[in-house]
Protein backbone atom coordinates (compact mmCIF):
# COMPACT_ATOMS: atom_id res chain seq x y z
CA UNK A 1 0.00 0.00 0.00
CA UNK A 2 1.59 3.10 -0.89
CA UNK A 3 1.89 5.98 1.78
CA UNK A 4 2.81 9.35 0.49
CA UNK A 5 2.76 12.67 2.84
CA UNK A 6 2.85 16.51 1.82
CA UNK A 7 5.31 18.01 4.66
CA UNK A 8 5.54 22.07 4.30
CA UNK A 9 6.90 23.98 6.51
CA UNK A 10 4.59 27.19 8.43
CA UNK A 11 6.67 29.97 7.12
CA UNK A 12 4.27 31.40 5.63
CA UNK A 13 0.83 30.44 3.57
CA UNK A 14 0.82 28.07 0.71
CA UNK A 15 1.46 28.99 -2.72
CA UNK A 16 0.78 27.37 -6.07
CA UNK A 17 3.75 25.03 -5.97
CA UNK A 18 2.55 23.55 -2.82
CA UNK A 19 -0.46 23.20 -3.81
CA UNK A 20 0.66 21.29 -6.95
CA UNK A 21 3.13 19.31 -4.90
CA UNK A 22 0.37 18.19 -2.31
CA UNK A 23 -1.55 17.26 -5.09
CA UNK A 24 0.52 14.92 -6.50
CA UNK A 25 1.50 13.39 -3.02
CA UNK A 26 -2.27 13.27 -2.53
CA UNK A 27 -3.43 11.25 -5.99
CA UNK A 28 -0.57 8.97 -5.81
CA UNK A 29 -1.49 7.30 -2.51
CA UNK A 30 -5.69 7.75 -3.21
CA UNK A 31 -5.09 6.19 -6.95
CA UNK A 32 -3.39 3.32 -5.38
CA UNK A 33 -5.71 2.95 -2.14
CA UNK A 34 -3.52 4.44 -0.02
CA UNK A 35 -2.56 6.87 2.71
CA UNK A 36 -2.00 10.22 2.85
CA UNK A 37 -0.55 11.84 5.10
CA UNK A 38 0.09 15.41 6.89
CA UNK A 39 3.36 16.24 8.14
CA UNK A 40 4.28 20.20 9.91
CA UNK A 41 7.89 20.48 9.57
CA UNK A 42 8.85 23.08 12.17
CA UNK A 43 11.81 22.60 13.63
CA UNK A 44 12.87 26.32 13.24
CA UNK A 45 11.38 28.26 15.76
CA UNK A 46 12.42 31.25 15.04
CA UNK A 47 10.60 31.24 11.89
CA UNK A 48 7.57 29.16 12.11
CA UNK A 49 4.00 30.53 12.86
CA UNK A 50 0.68 28.65 14.48
CA UNK A 51 -1.38 30.77 12.33
CA UNK A 52 0.24 29.38 9.44
CA UNK A 53 -0.13 25.95 10.80
CA UNK A 54 -3.98 26.57 10.54
CA UNK A 55 -3.86 28.87 7.48
CA UNK A 56 -2.18 25.36 5.61
CA UNK A 57 -5.10 23.13 6.39
CA UNK A 58 -7.36 25.45 5.58
CA UNK A 59 -5.75 25.43 2.37
CA UNK A 60 -5.80 21.75 1.78
CA UNK A 61 -9.33 21.35 2.62
CA UNK A 62 -10.41 24.07 0.15
CA UNK A 63 -8.40 22.22 -1.93
CA UNK A 64 -10.62 19.19 -1.32
CA UNK A 65 -7.14 17.53 -0.16
CA UNK A 66 -8.36 14.92 3.10
CA UNK A 67 -5.47 13.67 5.11
CA UNK A 68 -5.67 10.43 6.95
CA UNK A 69 -4.82 10.44 11.01
CA UNK A 70 -3.57 12.53 13.09
CA UNK A 71 -0.97 15.55 11.71
CA UNK A 72 2.87 14.90 12.77
CA UNK A 73 4.08 17.89 13.86
CA UNK A 74 8.24 18.33 14.21
CA UNK A 75 8.68 20.42 17.24
CA UNK A 76 7.18 17.49 19.26
CA UNK A 77 9.61 15.18 18.49
CA UNK A 78 12.87 16.82 19.21
CA UNK A 79 13.88 14.17 21.64
CA UNK A 80 13.94 10.99 18.65
CA UNK A 81 16.62 14.05 16.01
CA UNK A 82 18.71 14.05 19.47
CA UNK A 83 18.82 10.58 20.43
CA UNK A 84 19.53 9.60 16.23
CA UNK A 85 22.40 12.17 16.49
CA UNK A 86 24.11 11.14 19.65
CA UNK A 87 24.18 7.17 18.25
CA UNK A 88 26.31 8.81 15.27
CA UNK A 89 28.31 10.38 16.86
CA UNK A 90 28.92 7.57 19.86
CA UNK A 91 30.22 5.32 16.55
CA UNK A 92 32.21 8.14 15.61
CA UNK A 93 29.98 9.32 12.64
CA UNK A 94 29.60 12.55 13.73
CA UNK A 95 31.24 15.46 14.83
CA UNK A 96 30.71 18.86 17.05
CA UNK A 97 31.09 22.17 14.53
CA UNK A 98 31.76 26.05 15.80
CA UNK A 99 32.34 27.76 12.83
CA UNK A 100 30.44 30.58 11.39
CA UNK A 101 29.04 30.31 7.67
CA UNK A 102 31.68 33.57 7.36
CA UNK A 103 34.22 31.20 8.51
CA UNK A 104 33.17 28.51 6.46
CA UNK A 105 33.06 30.35 3.05
CA UNK A 106 36.58 32.48 3.74
CA UNK A 107 37.96 28.48 4.36
CA UNK A 108 36.20 26.74 1.14
CA UNK A 109 38.95 26.02 -1.57
CA UNK A 110 36.82 26.77 -4.25
CA UNK A 111 33.51 28.63 -5.28
CA UNK A 112 30.30 26.96 -5.40
CA UNK A 113 28.06 29.00 -7.36
CA UNK A 114 24.87 29.59 -6.23
CA UNK A 115 24.87 26.76 -3.65
CA UNK A 116 26.81 27.42 -0.29
CA UNK A 117 30.59 26.55 0.28
CA UNK A 118 31.00 22.83 0.70
CA UNK A 119 32.09 22.42 5.02
CA UNK A 120 36.03 21.89 4.49
CA UNK A 121 36.26 19.98 7.68
CA UNK A 122 37.53 22.48 10.15
CA UNK A 123 36.65 20.77 13.11
CA UNK A 124 36.26 17.14 12.64
CA UNK A 125 39.68 16.35 14.51
CA UNK A 126 39.36 19.64 16.62
CA UNK A 127 39.77 19.26 20.07
CA UNK A 128 36.85 21.25 21.13
CA UNK A 129 38.21 24.63 22.34
CA UNK A 130 34.79 26.76 22.98
CA UNK A 131 33.04 24.56 25.71
CA UNK A 132 30.31 27.46 26.31
CA UNK A 133 30.03 28.50 22.96
CA UNK A 134 27.11 26.90 20.54
CA UNK A 135 27.53 24.44 17.68
CA UNK A 136 25.79 22.43 15.60
CA UNK A 137 26.09 18.26 14.80
CA UNK A 138 28.01 17.31 11.34
CA UNK A 139 27.93 14.07 9.61
CA UNK A 140 31.46 12.81 9.02
CA UNK A 141 30.24 11.70 5.03
CA UNK A 142 33.79 9.86 4.87
CA UNK A 143 33.60 7.97 7.50
CA UNK A 144 29.53 7.28 7.20
CA UNK A 145 30.40 5.80 3.60
CA UNK A 146 33.52 3.36 4.99
CA UNK A 147 30.43 1.77 7.15
CA UNK A 148 27.34 1.39 4.75
CA UNK A 149 29.72 0.90 1.06
CA UNK A 150 28.01 1.98 -2.23
CA UNK A 151 24.56 2.98 -2.00
CA UNK A 152 21.38 3.19 -4.40
CA UNK A 153 17.86 4.82 -4.52
CA UNK A 154 15.12 4.84 -6.81
CA UNK A 155 13.54 7.61 -8.23
CA UNK A 156 10.84 7.29 -10.25
CA UNK A 157 11.76 9.79 -13.25
CA UNK A 158 15.63 9.38 -12.59
CA UNK A 159 15.66 5.86 -12.22
CA UNK A 160 18.63 4.02 -10.28
CA UNK A 161 20.60 6.86 -9.09
CA UNK A 162 23.79 5.87 -7.56
CA UNK A 163 24.30 7.76 -3.89
CA UNK A 164 27.03 10.82 -3.49
CA UNK A 165 26.37 12.50 -0.55
CA UNK A 166 30.21 12.81 -0.31
CA UNK A 167 29.22 16.17 -3.18
CA UNK A 168 27.73 17.71 -0.45
CA UNK A 169 30.32 17.36 2.16
CA UNK A 170 30.17 17.56 6.10
CA UNK A 171 26.61 18.38 6.50
CA UNK A 172 24.38 19.51 9.23
CA UNK A 173 22.84 17.00 10.99
CA UNK A 174 21.94 19.02 14.02
CA UNK A 175 21.37 23.00 14.33
CA UNK A 176 22.37 25.55 16.56
CA UNK A 177 19.60 27.41 15.91
CA UNK A 178 16.74 24.69 15.39
CA UNK A 179 15.55 21.56 17.15
CA UNK A 180 17.13 19.60 14.17
CA UNK A 181 18.53 19.83 10.82
CA UNK A 182 16.25 19.19 8.10
CA UNK A 183 18.52 15.93 6.62
CA UNK A 184 17.68 14.32 9.67
CA UNK A 185 14.19 14.87 10.90
CA UNK A 186 12.75 14.39 7.23
CA UNK A 187 15.14 10.61 7.77
CA UNK A 188 13.49 10.03 10.96
CA UNK A 189 10.13 10.75 10.05
CA UNK A 190 9.69 9.68 7.28
CA UNK A 191 10.23 6.19 8.55
CA UNK A 192 7.87 6.51 11.41
CA UNK A 193 5.03 7.64 9.79
CA UNK A 194 5.50 4.68 7.18
CA UNK A 195 5.94 6.28 3.73
CA UNK A 196 6.72 4.40 1.33
CA UNK A 197 6.59 6.83 -1.57
CA UNK A 198 8.66 10.64 -0.92
CA UNK A 199 6.61 13.21 -3.54
CA UNK A 200 8.41 16.18 -3.30
CA UNK A 201 10.36 19.59 -5.82
CA UNK A 202 13.41 18.84 -8.05
CA UNK A 203 15.16 20.84 -6.13
CA UNK A 204 15.39 18.58 -2.77
CA UNK A 205 16.91 15.61 -5.66
CA UNK A 206 20.35 17.08 -4.12
CA UNK A 207 19.31 16.13 -0.34
CA UNK A 208 18.32 12.36 -1.17
CA UNK A 209 22.14 11.35 -1.37
CA UNK A 210 22.17 12.55 2.39
CA UNK A 211 18.85 10.65 3.51
CA UNK A 212 19.51 7.80 1.68
CA UNK A 213 23.26 7.67 3.61
CA UNK A 214 21.31 8.03 6.97
CA UNK A 215 18.87 5.55 6.31
CA UNK A 216 21.73 3.25 5.91
CA UNK A 217 23.38 4.33 8.97
CA UNK A 218 20.20 4.19 11.18
CA UNK A 219 19.13 0.99 9.78
CA UNK A 220 15.98 2.61 8.20
CA UNK A 221 13.72 2.06 4.72
CA UNK A 222 14.72 3.57 1.79
CA UNK A 223 11.09 4.93 0.33
CA UNK A 224 10.68 5.32 -3.74
CA UNK A 225 11.31 8.81 -4.50
CA UNK A 226 9.11 11.19 -7.30
CA UNK A 227 11.14 14.45 -7.66
CA UNK A 228 8.73 16.68 -9.53
CA UNK A 229 9.32 19.64 -11.66
CA UNK A 230 8.74 23.29 -9.90
CA UNK A 231 6.55 26.02 -11.03
CA UNK A 232 7.90 29.52 -12.06
CA UNK A 233 6.19 32.60 -11.94
CA UNK A 234 6.15 35.20 -14.84
CA UNK A 235 9.49 36.26 -13.97
CA UNK A 236 10.95 32.64 -14.77
CA UNK A 237 12.33 32.16 -11.39
CA UNK A 238 10.88 29.22 -9.41
CA UNK A 239 7.86 30.05 -7.10
CA UNK A 240 9.40 30.87 -3.21
CA UNK A 241 7.69 31.84 -0.10
CA UNK A 242 10.73 34.26 0.09
CA UNK A 243 9.96 36.19 -3.08
CA UNK A 244 6.18 36.08 -2.13
CA UNK A 245 4.88 34.35 -4.51
CA UNK A 246 1.05 34.35 -5.12
CA UNK A 247 -0.62 32.40 -2.41
CA UNK A 248 -3.61 30.13 -2.71
CA UNK A 249 -5.27 32.58 0.23
CA UNK A 250 -4.86 35.49 -2.15
CA UNK A 251 -6.64 32.85 -4.98
CA UNK A 252 -9.61 31.66 -2.58
CA UNK A 253 -9.92 35.29 -1.68
CA UNK A 254 -9.92 36.29 -5.48
CA UNK A 255 -12.71 34.13 -6.07
CA UNK A 256 -11.02 30.74 -7.73
CA UNK A 257 -13.22 28.34 -8.28
CA UNK A 258 -11.00 25.23 -5.97
CA UNK A 259 -12.76 22.36 -8.19
CA UNK A 260 -11.63 24.01 -11.55
CA UNK A 261 -8.08 25.01 -9.98
CA UNK A 262 -7.41 21.33 -8.95
CA UNK A 263 -8.93 19.71 -12.31
CA UNK A 264 -6.34 21.98 -14.45
CA UNK A 265 -3.30 21.21 -11.81
CA UNK A 266 -4.53 17.65 -12.58
CA UNK A 267 -3.90 18.15 -15.95
CA UNK A 268 -0.72 20.52 -15.29
CA UNK A 269 -2.37 23.26 -16.75
CA UNK A 270 -1.49 26.86 -14.71
CA UNK A 271 -2.87 30.04 -14.73
CA UNK A 272 -1.82 32.44 -16.94
CA UNK A 273 1.77 33.43 -16.20
CA UNK A 274 2.98 30.44 -14.62
CA UNK A 275 4.69 26.86 -16.16
CA UNK A 276 7.03 23.97 -15.08
CA UNK A 277 10.74 24.40 -15.23
CA UNK A 278 12.63 22.44 -17.24
CA UNK A 279 15.10 19.66 -15.45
Amino acid sequence: MTTSRFAPSPTGHLHLGHAWSALQAHDLARDSGGRFLLRIEDIDEGRCRAEFVTATEEDLRWLGLNWDGPVMVQSLRASLYADAVAQLAQRGLAYRCWCSRAEIAAAASAPQGDAPPLYPGTCRHRTPPFPDQPYCWRLDVTAALAETGPLRWQDARAGTVAARPQDQGDVVIARKDALSSYHMAVTIDDAAQGVTDVVRGRDLFSATHIHVLLQALLGLPTPLYHHHPLIAGPSGARLAKRDKAPTIRALREGGTDPVQLVAELRGARFPFGFSLMED
